[in-house]
């Protein structure tokens, strides 16, 4: 049997690439972002049998690429397509429909009726994505990744070394590294309890949101903060499906 889909999801740095039924993911696989084109996507996708490609992009450049390979079958997830969810935003055309896909499948997968959410997305920026009680996509948060305020004391100044993010022995540092590992988990943990704090006090009904983390770091990043209902990393990807079995189908 054809899968249904193939999912696109592009980030900064890699796309991930899955095949996918309209109940599930299968086979998946990866590739550089900087490196899509018509002769990587060839070799990534060998082997491959799919019936419809359904894509979410925040790389411009990227998004061409797709549509030159693909051609008309493609399905590009956009604000103004059919999504399942309502959109209340003043420029909706401004936000990566990555964090759409995410709050698609917030609303199908985890949040009920008259349950708001919030998806953490942990990437290369950590982002926080709002669905209202009566799942409409409200709005969120942008904050620096983990790895990206580590890698930014490393780069930016003489004596702080790289380090492997993991849990801290102790929250006083004995070493430097010690010290930045603190800052990292126990810093940034705070820094997330905050914002989640501040978005249920805003949200109608916000004691009862549904809060849902994905991305590289959501696994080691949510251990010790409550409240996380679930960390689910295939959640974009889940997106996509979803969408895709919202669109038309495919011409005969």
């Amino acid at each position: 049997m054809t899968p249904d889909y193939l999912l696109i999801d592009v980030g900064n740095g890699r796309t991930k690439f899955a095949l996918a039924t309209r109940e599930g993911l299968l086979e998946r696989r990866e590739a550089a972002t900087a490196e899509l084109g018509a002769a990587s996507l060839k070799e990534t996708l060998a082997g491959w049998p799919f019936a419809r490609p359904v894509a979410c992009s925040v790389v411009p450049a990227a998004t061409e690429e797709l549509k030159k390979y693909f051609g008309p079958s493609l399905i590009e997830l956009k604000h103004d397509g059919v999504l399942g969810i309502g959109v209340r935003y003043p420029n909706p055309a401004s936000f990566g429909p990555d964090r759409l896909a995410n709050a698609v499948a917030l609303s199908a997968l985890y949040a009920k009726a008259g349950e708001p959410g919030i998806v953490i997305d942990f990437g290369t920026a950590v982002t926080f994505d709002v669905l209202s009680a009566d799942h409409d996509y409200v709005g969120g948060v942008i904050a620096p990744g983990l790895r990206l305020m580590t890698d930014y004391l490393h780069e930016r100044t003489a004596l702080l070394p790289q380090v492997t993010l993991r849990e801290p022995d102790t929250a006083i540092g004995q070493s430097t590294e010690g010290a930045i590992l603190a800052g990292a988990a126990i810093g940034y943990r705070g820094m997330v309890r905050g914002i989640l704090d501040s978005l249920r006090k805003e949200l109608t009904h916000g004691d009862r949101a549904v809060v849902v983390a994905t991305g590289g770091d959501s696994e080691w990043i949510v251990k010790g903060i409550d409240g996380i209902q679930a960390v689910d990393p295939d959640l974009t990807l889940h997106g996509l499906r979803l969408v895709g079995n919202l669109a038309a189908p495919l011409a005969s």
